[in-house]
């Protein structure tokens, strides 16, 4: 690697070997070989004057690209397509007269777009499956755990520590269900033409309108696909990179939701990223331990949303049946919100497969706020101890205020229960009180919300997905 040029962190630092290899020089003109030879084949399946020696010669040199000749030729002709196909006509002299038969350029390259960018969503898919299962596995292990709740980060009712992670869980469950749709929606642009017209096809096919219609399907089926934009003018519709990087941004925004929330408890000292025996949280100072992962997922998701606008003003500005001020910027857009997604999950599946929690952290947190939350069941105690409501409602808020004072002015303990326990009123002892401040009391539904959540939306795709597992992810840097 030159340290005199810039070079993407997304290739050196963040994206996985096979997400920037889809985004290859290579595999856009191993695809665009696929391509001509899906033509060709299929063009003389349908009856023009394509011999299968030429089909043949095309096959043999579908993977062993010249790409000195064509990189040689595209300095004089300034045409990528055409410097391919050239490169392609040198290695292949006998049917160099029938590559690229009747096709315009985006016939190569709005197909290989296509193509790139659905087998890079299904990388994605691969990764958030993991993910999820890894999460999954996380909360239930967790369930029954009380620990703090928070609205506002304000401390509020108890939840679970499982039942928390479930909130994260059913983001990504509903960013699956959007790469499930745009998924059963792949379809390639076809053979379309210079406007979408097919009329360079025709001609070839002496106005045979059949044998158009089936080219364009043909190509389709060979290259994998079930589907062909059924109109289009010489692109397929920007607005499916709108779509593509919507779905991803979404991702994103998921990710970003749980990193956040993990950098915050990781504050309270409750939960924690994994952090390396040898790792370095601070160049001055060693004792820290900073969510350097959460703060990447950030970092990147932020990137990856804002992004997503890129596609969308592009889709917006285009000019009736093509124009090019969509090419530069959708060529380094798309490929950076797709390297940007698969580093974030890399990272989430890094984390959610080393997660540590703190049960002692937690616990005192929760004791610390629990009195002033089992106010309610200590009066209906009292109450029937022979209390008066009405007596001990007032009593409790003159005492939650001195605890209060207590903890927010003297920096001392929440002596909530101690205030109760001393004072005659509520004929309640410290043992009696203790009784009543169980965790496990005061988190509803939250342990069986979980354990329902897993088995009966969790559990099933991991089932359907199990081919899918068993990826882990190492960070780089």
């Amino acid at each position: 690697m030159s340290n005199n040029t810039y070079q993407s962190p997304l290739n050196s630092r963040y994206a996985s070997k096979e997400m920037q290899y889809l985004f290859s020089n290579d595999m856009k003109f191993r695809t665009w070989r696929k391509l001509w030879i899906a033509l060709a084949e299929t063009e003389m399946e349908l009856g023009l004057p394509i011999t299968q020696e030429q089909v043949d010669e095309l096959k043999a040199h579908a993977d062993d690209i010249n790409y000195e000749v064509a990189e040689a030729r595209e300095k004089q002709v300034r045409h990528d397509v055409m410097s391919h196909v050239y490169a392609y006509g040198v290695q292949c002299p006998k049917a160099k007269g029938i590559i690229h038969l009747g096709a315009t350029s985006c016939y190569v390259g709005d197909n290989t777009d296509i193509i790139v960018m659905t087998e890079a969503l299904r990388l994605i898919r691969k990764k958030l499956v993991n993910v999820i299962a890894k999460l999954g596995d996380f909360a239930m292990k967790y369930k029954d755990m009380p620990t703090l709740g928070f609205t506002h980060f304000q401390p509020a009712q108890l939840t679970t520590v499982g039942k928390r992670a479930t909130l994260w869980l059913n983001d990504l469950v509903m960013d699956l269900e959007d790469v499930d749709h745009r998924l059963s929606k792949a379809k390639l642009l076809g053979s379309k033409g210079t406007t979408g017209t097919q009329a360079s096809f025709l001609e070839l096919f002496e106005g045979d309108h059949e044998k158009v219609k089936a080219l364009d399907m043909r190509i389709a089926e060979k290259m994998g696909y079930d589907a062909v934009f059924p109109v289009s003018g010489q692109t397929y519709a920007r607005k499916l990179d709108t779509q593509m990087l919507n779905v991803l941004a979404g991702i994103a925004q998921s990710a970003y939701k749980f990193s956040n929330d993990l950098r915050l408890l990781q504050h309270l000292k409750e939960m924690e990223e994994p952090f390396e025996k040898s790792q370095i949280g601070s160049s001055a100072m060693a004792y820290k331990r900073n969510p350097m992962r959460s703060e990447r997922i950030c970092s990147l998701a932020r990137y990856v949303i804002v992004d997503a606008l890129n596609p969308a003003i592009t889709a917006s500005t285009q000019w009736f049946e093509r124009t090019l001020d969509d090419s530069a910027n959708k060529r380094i857009s798309v490929a950076e919100a797709f390297l940007a997604t698969d580093a974030i999950l890399e990272i989430y599946m890094n984390i959610a497969d080393g997660m540590v929690v703190y049960p002692k952290v937690i616990e005192s947190r929760i004791m610390s706020e629990l009195p002033f939350m089992a106010t309610e069941n200590i009066m209906m105690q009292a109450v029937k101890k022979g209390g008066d409501r009405q007596e001990l409602h007032e009593k409790i808020r003159e005492l939650s205020m001195e605890a209060g004072k207590n903890v927010k002015v003297n920096g001392g303990p929440n002596n909530l229960i101690d205030l109760i326990a001393a004072d005659g009123s509520f004929n309640l002892d410290i043992d009696a009180l203790r009784s009543i401040l169980k965790p496990e009391n005061y988190v509803g539904r939250a342990p069986q919300q979980t354990e329902e959540y897993i088995n009966g939306v969790i559990k099933p795709i991991v089932e359907a997905n199990k081919d899918l597992l068993g990826l882990t992810a190492e960070l780089s840097v």
